[in-house]
């Protein structure tokens, strides 16, 4: 009986076997107070790396890569920002006292989804740019970010970050459990990145959707409740641009869109996956469903998409639209692509497009036969006055198979070209 008492009183420190760990938060601050009395820039580098950097935990290390936080851009933020971080230093160094209350999210969501994985959560302090993100299986707490309150300090940012004003006015402190529950989700699904916008909508609704179905809490983002009062129109914006790779309209953009309103791919996904569970009378089965998707297996997240009967027709029928609408190249001027026998001498190639495109956007990259066979562009000369056509110089080598394809490429509505392979041999 002795034995048995102590065998149930250690299973929920050892049972699920995830940890939740904030030893980086406090270490920034012991940083931090020593950089803000060092004036000498590159002492203040050092401070950073020796007394943060250098003692971090895996979930310091990913964070950094997945945000590419670097230790001079600390050192920028420290210096530039000190009322923002008096303002919210108090906060982050709450971030132990969560622990268990997140544990008891997480118990909830193993309670939906049995199946669940033990994965590890990190409170980090970051430069601004995450709330909360997973790489690596380990769920990222930005504390800067997810632990602020209306009284957090903003006016230094001098235009920078214009989104994260309103989202401190929603005291994010207080919904930190849901945060940590929605990136849980993420450490269980086959990937943090989809392909498409409708690939990366349906990710992120269905650690959204199952953040607030565990929770039995309704969720804190503005998107959800906005989305349902314009479904309409959003809905019909989507359609166009689903299928797009491009997903800087509907996902991680700033509010000065359409809508005044950034992130609504979250409540796309949402609004797709409560339909499907609403619907659905074996609710197990379905969070089984959506949470072990393939998200980036084309078919497989067309056939989920499709047995959830959101958009009034067929998937296909809005692929053929978004590719009819995509800008595409219809010729190089300089020689016919495809050409064996080009001169070597030729200095300048122009892409001719479909429509009028976005000067500020272009790129290119390899061709099916790799980095040896690239063409590699020596000066960019840019676009005509009509936006139609784009030009840059080159310097061929005689008797070279050259290939590179052109991508990221928008028109001046953001859709992305449709890929074109510039394909060309030279000349003895």
């Amino acid at each position: 009986m002795k034995f048995l008492k102590l065998f149930i009183l250690f299973i929920p420190f050892y049972g699920f076997g995830q940890k939740i760990i904030s030893d980086d938060v406090n270490n920034f601050w012991k940083a931090y107070d020593k950089i803000v009395l060092e004036k000498d820039s590159t002492k203040q580098i050092e401070l950073i790396k020796t007394f943060y950097i250098n003692k971090g935990t895996p979930g310091l290390d990913g964070i950094m890569r997945a945000r590419n936080y670097s230790a001079e851009e600390y050192v920028f933020a420290i210096n530039h920002y000190p009322k923002f971080w008096n303002s919210v230093r108090k906060n982050t160094l709450k971030a132990s006292q969560f622990s268990n209350e997140i544990q008891k999210g997480i118990n909830k969501l193993n309670k939906i989804y049995p199946d669940l994985k033990p994965k590890n959560t990190y409170f980090e302090i970051g430069i601004l740019r995450t709330n909360g993100t997973i790489i690596d299986d380990m769920a990222l707490i930005g504390s800067e970010v997810a632990l602020t309150d209306k009284s957090v300090v903003t006016s230094e940012f001098d235009g920078r970050y214009p989104h994260l004003r309103n989202y401190f006015d929603t005291d994010p402190i207080k919904n930190v459990v849901f945060l940590n529950v929605h990136e849980y989700v993420h450490t269980q699904q086959k990937t943090t990145l989809g392909n498409t916008v409708l690939a990366q909508s349906v990710l992120e609704g269905v650690a959204e959707f199952l953040a607030e179905t565990a929770l039995n809490k309704k969720s804190p983002n503005t998107q959800i409740e906005f989305g349902y009062k314009n479904e309409h129109q959003i809905k019909t914006a989507f359609e166009k641009e689903m299928f797009s790779p491009f997903l800087g309209n509907w996902i991680w953009n700033n509010p000065n869109n359409q809508f005044g309103m950034r992130d609504l791919a979250y409540f796309v996904g949402y609004a797709i996956c409560k339909k499907y569970y609403d619907e659905n009378s074996d609710k197990k089965t379905v969070v089984k469903e959506i949470i072990e998707l393939d998200y980036n297996n084309e078919n497989e997240l067309e056939k989920f998409v499709e047995k959830t009967k959101y958009f009034a027709k067929p998937l296909n029928f809005y692929k053929n639209e978004f590719e009819n609408l995509r800008p595409k190249v219809l010729e190089i001027k300089e020689f016919k692509n495809g050409s064996q026998n080009v001169d070597p001498a030729t200095k300048t190639i122009t892409l001719t497009f479909s429509q009028p495109m976005n000067v500020k956007t272009r790129g290119f990259d390899y061709g099916p036969l790799g980095e040896n066979n690239v063409l590699k562009v020596q000066k960019v000369i840019g676009f005509s006055e009509d936006k139609k056509s784009f030009s840059f110089e080159v310097d061929l080598k005689e008797s070279h198979h050259y290939q590179s394809t052109v991508m990221n490429f928008r028109d001046e509505n953001n859709f992305p070209v449709t890929p074109f392979l510039i394909d060309f041999k030279t000349a003895d």
